[in-house]
């Protein structure tokens, strides 16, 4: 099955999204591992949400503002298997909760490529309304701060860290690692997963082993 994510923080950078999808080897366009899945990506924009820094980190969170017209901007990721989604789910961990939204899709900006580039021009036109997923913030509004997080600001100073292995860049990525690490040997013969498992999530997160 086929799913369809909208990002809107670190995951906007594509080196950061192919190596939490893909593993330590693979943080470029041009070597997808053989069972990778084809991926796109489409700037959108999310209505009715706020994005916000969270203290002492370099990513954000998104929460809902219904009663205000603001509006987050980022990308929507087109192709990602049950495997990815699995994985995805691992890197944010417990802070954020995957929920149903709904983002119109922006025809102008250069997101499209899938070259990093987080944001769209400003008055891009709204080309369809699309039902998708984000992962909200549930972590509680005590740790953000008032100022919107800056992806260019992220990709300048912190992103070089996050892909080049540094544990103290975020541990949601090693999180992924071990997890995938841990299922592979329970697929092979390990411990923690039982016999009639094995072949169910087999087949469910093939793409993520």
């Amino acid at each position: 099955m086929s799913h369809t994510i909208f990002v809107y923080g670190t995951l906007m950078a594509p080196p950061i999204l192919h190596r939490v999808l893909w593993g330590p080897t693979h943080t470029t366009t041009q070597h997808p591992p053989a069972h990778a899945s084809p991926i796109t990506f489409r700037p959108a924009l999310l209505p009715a949400h706020q994005r916000h820094r969270v203290k002492y980190a370099d990513y954000p969170a998104l929460i809902p503002c219904p009663a205000t017209t603001s509006s987050v901007r980022g990308t929507l990721v087109h192709g990602l298997t049950d495997g990815d989604i699995w994985r995805l789910d691992v890197f944010e961990g417990n802070e954020y909760r995957r929920e149903r939204v709904v983002v119109q899709v922006l025809r102008a900006g250069d997101n499209g490529n899938g070259n990093g580039e987080g944001f769209v021009e400003a008055g891009s036109a709204s080309e369809e309304e699309i039902e998708t997923q984000a992962y909200l913030w549930t972590a509680g509004t005590h740790r953000l701060e008032a100022q919107e997080w800056d992806f260019d600001a992220f990709v300048r100073d912190k992103m070089a860290r996050w892909v080049g292995g540094s544990r103290e860049a975020d541990d949601g990525i090693q999180d992924v690692d071990d997890a995938v690490a841990a299922l592979r040997d329970d697929l092979t013969g390990g411990r923690g997963v039982n016999e009639g498992e094995k072949d169910k999530e087999g087949k469910v997160l093939e793409s993520a082993v």
